[in-house]
């Protein structure tokens, strides 16, 4: 397989803090967003910033996002330059200091372009693109987007291009006078993401059975 370029090294996407904790090895930042559910855009609007929550999924080099047509921050976001930033939490980290309390977490910080996708089969590629990275396994189950859902979305494309992915993982930074000296207890708790019992709507007849794309989500390993 042919190597993957490293992480854009742009003024914006360097870090300018702890800078031993950066990964520049692209596929950190595929398999980060492989596993995280939600990621936050940043966009201006009206001349002051938004940050807001939302899915997307991952096709390669390409971020999807989307949103309704009326949403005021998916307008602003259409064409613009936009930030999206995505953490995992791993880790609570406790030290025998405050001051050097920490977390242990994998984030990546994306900027670009958002570029509206129109097309009626580039848009319905992208929604599948999230449908299958949150509810994988419910393209093929559930119903397609009518044309009438379809003209009520908006699908917004960021490409990977410029991004830094940040880690910290480990026991904590410890002081020498607490290593010698300090007696309160320090370690790592983890921080893991689960998913419970499947729970049918009322309206689903009893007795239904709970399809295996459903009922087969297992737990998602934090890194150690």
């Amino acid at each position: 397989m042919p190597s993957l370029p490293p992480l854009s090294p742009t003024t914006r996407s360097t870090l300018t803090r702890n800078r031993d904790r950066a990964l520049h090895d692209r596929q950190a930042l595929y398999s980060l967003l492989d596993q995280a559910l939600v990621c936050h855009l940043g966009v201006v609007l009206d001349g002051s910033p938004v940050v807001v929550p939302t899915g997307f999924g991952r096709d390669g080099d390409t971020l999807y996002l989307h949103g309704s047509t009326g949403s005021a921050n998916l307008r602003a976001a259409r064409g613009a330059d936009v930030c999206v930033a995505v953490t995992v939490l791993d880790a609570i980290v406790y030290a025998r200091s405050l001051q050097h309390h920490s977390m242990n977490y994998r984030s990546a910080v994306i900027h670009g372009t958002a570029r509206p996708v129109t097309d009626e089969r580039a848009k319905l590629h992208g929604l599948r693109v999230l449908t299958e990275h949150l509810s994988p396994g419910s393209w093929q189950h559930a119903r397609h987007p009518n044309d009438k859902e379809l003209a009520a979305v908006a699908v917004l494309a960021l490409d990977l291009t410029e991004a830094s992915v940040k880690q910290r993982s480990g026991e904590p930074t410890e002081e020498p006078a607490d290593l010698a000296d300090g007696t309160a207890w320090a370690g790592v708790l983890p921080v893991q993401t689960t998913f419970g019992d499947p729970v049918p709507a009322t309206y689903v007849p009893p007795g239904t059975g709970v399809p295996s794309h459903v009922a087969g989500r297992t737990i998602r390993p934090p890194a150690r």
